[in-house]
């Protein structure tokens, strides 16, 4: 079959104005990011002051992808986005973040009085929760769902409005602005929640950017009709995103058919597994281990998302210009391997160590999503961009949302070696060996997929290994 580009002879879309969009969705996506790992710092924070235990935590952070796994959320608004387009559907999916923020911000800053909310089915106790985890975890799933919609939306726009014209570059770029929320995260939380006092102010500041990147993303929804509107008095009317063939349930069909969608998928699956979980315990892994002051222990991991906001959209305009897509994905892969391997060495606790691995972590998370992202576009039609990248997406959230569980199950379970006093209090005490195998191991399994991807692209002539400004062969 023959892809059909959007395209990029619209006489609204300037240099200015594409660029202007990509500043607006970009800080659209930037305030998700934030509240996505705004409580990453506060592990031991909340475990000190509001009770919660390691796998309280593994539950709050799997909740992320609950509704998106199991209600297929991410699928359906992969499907609502092929269907009624990028402004409706960036517009629900912000509003859902808003939503979930508010239900999480309200379950945290509550106090429960160690309430337990269960569920019984016959006389027995399918599940009991403290009903603060259990409401914060709900509130985070629904901002989960919001947030992996908007990332959707986000690509699509890009491959919109950037097609031809230096596209792995926008998209790093797009991916830059969501490290940056990242790194904010890391780096600004548990200092503030220490200024304030108060270990939910970090949250309340986040859910208040968000409705400021609402308003952005509204500022693009009228600069992307205009631009509609110009497409429709040219002579491509097929390529104006009004005028595409409607959604039809056997293109899940086609898409599932062809080989190098699950090779990109499962890598994007074991790599994003290797990476988001793991600062989710970053912060508390750079006080035990390295030694490093809690003050100062979110600044190590937000090395990584600061790296990639000059690497990412480095690596993508290597992408665009030179090619090597599944180079960038393997040798990234592989960094990453090796890079939980020493993390696993338990004689290694020198500062300059954990801060050269954080350094090698966040060239190889700049390396594989700059490839990856724009890779899609070459073997999935555009028409049926948004249902792929759902799908990717929706598969890629088992990962993001077990993982985590796993890790907190392993700490609690396996290992405990005592306690500590982190500022004046007692903490638990972890050994974090085991689980920098776990990710060293994702790593391991992310360079096979790589090699793979490498051999159906030789087979089918993707173009992968190809510069993006030349013309490649499509599915």
């Amino acid at each position: 079959m023959t892809q059909k580009e959007p395209p990029i002879q619209n006489t609204y879309a300037t240099s200015f104005r594409r660029w202007s969009v990509l500043c607006l969705v970009s800080f659209t996506m930037l305030t998700g990011y934030v509240m996505i790992d705004v409580m990453a710092p506060l592990k031991t924070l909340f475990e000190q002051q509001m009770g919660w235990d390691s796998v309280d935590y593994g539950i709050f952070t799997s909740g992320y992808g609950w509704f998106n796994i199991f209600l297929l959320m991410l699928v359906f608004g992969g499907i609502i986005l092929d269907k009624h387009g990028i402004r409706f559907t960036g517009t629900l999916a912000a509003g859902l973040m808003i939503a979930g923020a508010l239900l999480k911000y309200w379950a945290i800053s509550t106090e429960w009085n160690h309430a337990i909310t269960s569920l019984t089915l016959g006389g027995h106790t399918l599940f009991a929760l403290k009903s603060q985890i259990l409401y914060a975890t709900l509130g985070y799933a629904l901002f989960g769902v919001g947030c992996e919609m908007f990332g959707i939306v986000a690509n699509k726009i890009v491959i919109k409005w950037f097609q031809g014209r230096s596209l792995a570059l926008a998209l790093g770029l797009n991916l830059a602005a969501g490290r940056i929320g990242t790194a904010i995260a890391m780096f600004g939380s548990l200092p503030l929640a220490r200024i304030m006092g108060d270990p939910t102010a970090p949250i309340a500041l986040c859910t208040a950017l968000l409705c400021i990147g609402f308003l952005a993303y509204l500022i693009f929804c009228v600069m992307d009709r205009r631009y509609d509107r110009a497409q429709n008095t040219n002579t491509q009317p097929d390529s104006s995103e009004t005028t595409e063939p409607p959604f039809k349930i056997s293109d899940i069909v086609r898409i599932v058919r062809i080989r190098a969608f699950w090779h990109i998928t499962i890598l994007c699956l074991l790599f994003y597994s290797g990476i988001f979980p793991f600062l989710k315990f970053a912060t508390e892994l750079m006080i035990q281990k390295f030694g490093i002051s809690p003050e100062f222990a979110g600044a190590v991991p937000a090395l990584l998302p600061f790296g990639n906001i000059l690497l990412t959209p480095l690596f993508g305009s290597i992408y665009d210009h030179k090619g090597y897509g599944i180079t960038l994905m393997w040798i990234g892969s592989g960094i990453l391997t090796l890079v939980y391997l020493v993390f696993a060495i338990p004689v290694l606790t020198a500062k300059w160590i954990a801060i050269i691995l954080m350094l090698l972590l966040g060239i190889a998370f700049s390396m594989v999503p700059a490839a990856i992202w724009p890779s899609v576009s070459k073997i999935i039609p555009y028409r049926m961009v948004g249902t792929s990248f759902s799908l990717i997406f929706w598969i890629q959230n088992w990962g993001l949302s077990f993982v985590p569980l796993l890790i907190g199950f392993v700490l609690q379970k396996y290992c405990i070696i005592g306690t500590t006093v982190v500022d004046g209090l007692d903490a638990t005490r972890y050994d974090y060996t085991l689980p920098m195998l776990i990710f060293a191991v994702l790593g391991l399994l992310s360079i096979g997929f790589a090699f793979l991807l490498k051999k159906e692209d030789k087979r089918k002539q993707y173009g992968l290994e190809h510069a993006n400004f030349t013309d490649h062969p499509h599915v």
